[in-house]
């Protein structure tokens, strides 16, 4: 048992819908457990410890695209592309929380359509944990081969070259498939991800944000936490690359940003996903 619970989760596929402006997710209660932390963080080839008796935040960018789901809002095929992660304080590990949310806004761009989903978590007495609000692109089969998801945001990393490394990972696809939860296929099925125009499935944007998580938690305890976060370049499941700083790394008072880069040999190194650190705070 994972420990990763939706409370009074029926397991009967709901009706999908069009997700509509003002369109409320369904409040659904969950927990997320020891055993869940230490298997997702072992797939990722992550240390667990680093997090000690708290959520890696970055689990609840998946658990909002699950509470969409769970509300009829399908995420197959769909691509997330801008990320808010705010830690208003640790979440525990055994914690019950509430997710909830609504669709603010849905807006026609060539590929389909961009959709801005608040999501929530709230603790019981009803204060929010966690805020992973997200711009996600919803793409029209029909217009598989038009290009543009509307209008794209100023890099944060613009000279990756001067970001300083912290890590460097490997992916398997046994990896990436043991990390991947129901939902979405071409993170873990190579026939979907091919028909969704990609070479090989690529992880889950989350996924990604645990290696920037951890490498912030590495330098220090981490009490309150806001995050950007933009999801450039697709990570595929066979991919290595490395986590780097933009700032001093022996010196996580100075951090900026953190990135994921791709060395690609002649034409350099391009970034995957980056998060511009908006402010952090940090245990006594």
């Amino acid at each position: 048992m994972t420990e990763l619970l939706f409370l009074n989760d029926t397991g009967v596929e709901p009706d999908w819908i069009v997700p509509q402006e003002g369109f409320e997710l369904t409040p659904a209660p969950l927990i997320v457990g020891h055993d869940h932390q230490r298997e997702k963080m072992q797939a990722c080839g992550i240390d667990p410890r680093v997090f000690g008796n708290t959520v890696d935040p970055s689990f609840f960018i998946g658990l909002g695209i699950q509470a969409g789901i769970r509300s009829g809002i399908s995420a197959q095929g769909n691509v997330n592309m801008v990320q808010q992660l705010v830690q208003y304080r640790p979440a525990q590990l055994g914690e019950e929380l509430l997710a909830q949310g609504r669709v603010l806004e849905v807006i026609p761009v060539p590929r389909g359509h961009t959709v801005m989903t608040q999501v929530t978590f709230t603790d019981q007495s009803g204060a929010v944990v966690i805020d992973a609000s997200r711009m996600s692109l919803r793409p029209d089969p029909a217009k598989a081969s038009a290009r543009g998801a509307g209008e794209r945001p100023q890099p944060v990393v613009s000279e990756p070259a001067r970001a300083q490394t912290l890590a460097t990972h490997s992916l398997t696809p046994n990896q990436v498939k043991a990390y991947s939860m129901e939902g979405n296929s071409i993170h873990y099925e190579e026939s979907a991800a091919i028909a969704g125009g990609f070479r090989a499935p690529l992880i889950g944007g989350g996924m990604g944000v645990h290696y920037l998580a951890a490498a912030l938690w590495a330098a220090g305890e981490v009490q309150t936490l806001n995050l950007s976060i933009y999801f450039r370049r697709p990570i595929f499941w066979d991919e290595t690359f490395t986590a780097a700083v933009l700032g001093d790394r022996e010196d996580a008072k100075s951090w900026q940003a953190l990135c994921l880069l791709r060395d690609e040999g002649a034409k350099g190194l391009k970034v995957l996903t980056e998060a511009r650190v908006n402010t952090i705070g940090r245990a006594a």
